[in-house]
């Protein structure tokens, strides 16, 4: 999707539930929001995940630098003011790591928690920057691919690292020039005392850019911050090590956004979240002695203990729910989880097949019913009359 932000128009993904909680990841120079494919592909099952391609790349507009790094952090929250998220969890990778910290620094109200890989709260001056962008607007990118590919990656003979030096050989040099200037600008001090948020500081063992003794400088900046360090990787774990880094993101991601320890109170916490704010409202002002009970155990053990497990994703609990709510004849617990789709992530296409599955095991006269009724409530869902 585009997205008009200020003056330029802005390439950008979000995918995954959308009332999820959202998580924006932001790419390095020279790269696109393609490189956080693999994680993004984990993440969506349970987290809102909003990816863009930054001022000068990819297919983001690339306008005339120099950019700065305060005008690049608030692309990024112009992207999430136009999705209408209010609050999210932010990372990024080398220069989309310094922006993340520079969003929690400018906006820290909306930021949820923090996790910056590969980065640095300075980047080894401006006379190296300013040598390196001499070189790119007389040569062009493919004159500095060499070297930026001997530092992003261990095997450059990868599919994917092949496919990083495309993102980087067809970077606009405009672009390339205007974000390398605001690194060129960036001042070791700027941030500190800044950000308060909970942070996972990410870095490879053996990145030769941000080094892990810049990520141990970053954690000791960021009170409580934790460090976690990829084995075998350089400075783009995100396509070479995945499998590593995918771990680093969720672990980071499912510790901040971890349930009560007491099943009720997680009961409620993924109650809210499956079925919407307005729904548990009100249910909760209907509440008489008499159904007390009921609901207590219905959070704990049904919320607290059955949907708050590991094993299965929302998606693919609210599929399930769906097919058993047909097959059954529960037509109020069905429409309930049609509706609770917009916050799971299920597609109406998703909830046809589900039906075709019940109609062939279960029967066609409940299919048939199930399917009438999630028609109605897409539609009013939809605000289709």
């Amino acid at each position: 999707m585009f997205y008009q932000l200020g003056d330029i128009s802005v390439h950008a993904d979000a995918r995954g539930p959308a009332k999820a909680p959202a998580v924006l990841l932001l790419h390095s120079l020279g790269a696109t929001l393609n490189m956080w494919d693999p994680q993004a592909e984990a993440l969506a099952k349970r987290y809102r995940v909003i990816r863009m391609d930054m001022r000068g790349h990819g297919l983001t507009d690339a306008p005339p630098g120099p950019y700065s790094m305060e005008r690049l952090a608030r692309d990024g929250l112009a992207l999430l003011d136009s999705l209408g998220v209010d609050k999210a969890h932010v990372g990024g990778v080398s220069i989309g790591g310094h922006i993340a910290m520079r969003i929690a620094a400018l906006a820290p109200h909306r930021v949820l928690s923090l996790l910056p890989c590969d980065t640095a709260l300075d980047f080894g001056g401006a006379a190296a920057w300013q040598e390196r962008m001499d070189i790119v607007a007389a040569k062009g990118i493919a004159a500095i691919a060499e070297m930026t590919m001997s530092r992003w990656v261990l095997d450059q003979s990868l599919a994917s690292s092949r496919g990083l030096r495309r993102m980087l050989l067809s970077t606009d040099p405009a672009g390339w020039l205007g974000c390398a200037a605001a690194l060129r600008e960036v001042k070791g001090d700027e941030l500190l005392g800044r950000i308060h948020c909970p942070t996972t500081v990410v870095v490879g063992d053996r990145d030769p850019s941000t080094t892990p003794e810049a990520a141990k400088a970053i954690q000791a900046a960021i009170p409580g911050s934790k460090l976690v360090v990829i084995a075998e990787a350089a400075h783009i774990p995100n396509l070479e090590r995945a499998e590593a880094m995918t771990r680093a993101v969720l672990g980071h991601l499912d510790a901040v956004t971890a349930l009560p320890a007491d099943a009720a109170a997680a009961g409620m916490e993924m109650r809210r979240r499956i079925l919407g704010d307005a729904h548990v409202e009100r249910s909760e002002a209907g509440m008489t002695p008499l159904d007390a009970p009921f609901r207590e155990f219905i959070l704990e053990g049904v919320w607290g203990r059955v949907w708050t497990r590991p094993g299965l994703s929302w998606r693919d609990r609210s599929l399930l729910c769906l097919g058993m709510l047909a097959a059954l004849g529960h037509h109020e617990e069905f429409r309930l989880h049609v509706r609770a789709t917009r916050n799971t992530g299920v597609t109406a296409e998703e909830i046809g097949e589900v039906l075709l599955a019940v109609a062939a095991y279960g029967g066609v006269p409940a299919a048939n019913t199930a399917l009438r009724i999630a028609k109605e409530t897409l539609r009013e869902m939809e605000g289709v009359p």
